[in-house]
């Protein structure tokens, strides 16, 4: 049984505040923050105080804190919890908004899947790809937005804009690209742009750059480059970079997808 209680800070390299935590028992007095604070369990059972009631969030549930709401926080066993948490400037949250409310989750904790998986990729979208947490960031506030009811609102979508957008990506897809270029290539906002490209292409213009990328990879190592070098070359970071993206679309890592017989060359596995 872990009696001692730690808490790990991921580095910050944004607004958003990520960490992960262990509490045997008693964890937080009772407090607020001017951000939202948003937790998913791990293990054992979160239990606080919140607007005047007793909640418990178990393994796999989030909690959603609204900003400047009082809480507490211990462990809902004695097995302690751990669980992960990020802090949420809500300004980050209304620039997708544009002046509407915040979200508000007044059970502060939901089994809703689409909270869920947009929390853990927020989470972890501090990858080397800028776009990785802005495209989280994106996701987990319409989650919010609809977990919570708030009323959808008719807006015009602009294909002209997401076509400008798409068209740089291809003729930039080698070098970084950032949704900021993106906007301004299109004459859109971000948020406004991030929503146009997901209505006609079906997806984030983030994931979009990564599946052309990935593509790009199978193509130069059919064509007899190695991983690493395919990997640079399609516009990531390094052959690990690629990794990481190429198992999460595929499920498998790239040498055992491209080289199924015999695996990758001896140069090239060790980052897979």
């Amino acid at each position: 049984m872990q009696t001692k209680d730690w808490v790990r800070h991921a580095p910050q390299t944004s607004p958003i505040e990520r960490l992960e935590a262990f509490f045997g028992t008693h964890a937080f007095n009772t407090h607020q923050h001017d951000t939202y604070a948003i937790g998913i369990t791990l293990h054992g059972a979160h239990r606080f105080n919140y607007r005047g009631e007793a909640k418990v969030c178990a393994p796999g549930e989030v909690m959603v804190v609204h900003p400047d709401e009082q809480h507490d926080g211990r462990a809902g066993t004695d097995a302690g919890f751990r669980y992960q948490g990020l802090y949420l400037p809500p300004a980050l949250v209304q620039q997708i908004l544009q002046g509407k409310p915040l979200p508000f989750l007044k059970t502060a904790v939901s089994q809703d899947p689409r909270l869920t998986t947009t929390v853990f990729e927020l989470l972890y979208a501090q990858d080397l790809d800028p776009m990785s947490e802005e495209d989280a960031l994106l996701s987990f506030v319409t989650a919010l937005a609809a977990v919570t009811g708030q009323p959808r609102t008719r807006t015009a979508h602009h294909f002209e804009a997401a076509r400008r957008a798409r068209d740089y990506i291809h003729d930039n897809l080698d070098g970084p690209i950032t949704l900021d270029e993106l906007a301004e290539c299109a004459g859109r906002d971000r948020w406004s742009l991030s929503k146009d490209f997901r209505v006609f292409y079906g997806t984030s213009p983030h994931r979009y750059i990564t599946a052309r990328r990935l593509s790009r990879v199978k193509l130069l190592v059919q064509a007899g480059q190695t991983l690493s070098k395919a990997a640079v070359d399609a516009g990531f970071f390094d052959q690990s970079h690629m990794s990481r993206h190429f198992t999460r679309s595929f499920g498998i890592a790239p040498s055992r997808w491209l080289f199924p017989e015999h695996g990758a060359p001896a140069e090239t596995a060790p980052y897979d």
